[in-house]
């Protein structure tokens, strides 16, 4: 079987969970709540590659206040379907110092990356570190860390789409599936 095929069977097994309409709702309010928060400010914007990439395009136009873009690139995950040793592959370019940092990921799951994402820009020198998570996926244990602001709460099992991928694939649909239990 191809990699296509292996990513198609995947899909075709795949349970949806959240719609495309329900994504698009989620944004909108993700859009106020962080206008409101946000809109006085000139905050400093970070995406965490590659999974928030999907979440941070659509909710960027949204922001109708000025501020700054950058991106970082941690990871635990790669292709696995289980996380396993942070890895810091790219630091944000622009400085963090003073500033505050706003920091977009697709999915609070344990909640070690953010944590340590969230550690890491105040140890840098971010005046206040806001986080906002496209999911956050109710695991049943406390998480190291609280996202600021939540788009979808998502069952605690392994979700993708939107930005999310399964072995690398599907970031691209507009919608969230699970695989089958």
């Amino acid at each position: 079987m191809s990699r296509r095929d292996d990513a198609q069977a995947l899909l075709d097994g795949a349970e949806l969970i959240c719609s495309a309409a329900e994504v698009d709702a989620a944004i909108d309010r993700l859009a106020v709540d962080i206008t409101t928060a946000l809109g006085d400010s000139y905050p400093l914007v970070l995406s965490v590659m590659g999974g928030a990439v999907v979440f941070t395009g659509n909710l960027l136009p949204r922001l109708a206040f000025p501020l700054d873009f950058d991106y970082l690139h941690v990871t635990r995950y790669g292709d696995d379907t289980r996380g396993s040793d942070l890895r810091w592959i790219s630091e944000p370019r622009l400085p963090v110092a003073g500033r505050t940092v706003l920091v977009l990921d697709d999915i609070l799951d344990e909640g070690i990356t953010l944590a340590a994402i969230h550690r890491h820009m105040l140890d840098a020198g971010a005046q206040r570190c806001l986080t906002a998570v496209f999911s956050d996926k109710q695991i049943g244990r406390a998480k190291p860390i609280t996202a600021d602001f939540v788009g979808l709460e998502l069952p605690d099992r392994y979700v993708f789409g939107y930005g999310m991928d399964v072995r690398g694939a599907w970031r691209n649909l507009p919608a969230i599936y699970a695989l089958k239990d």
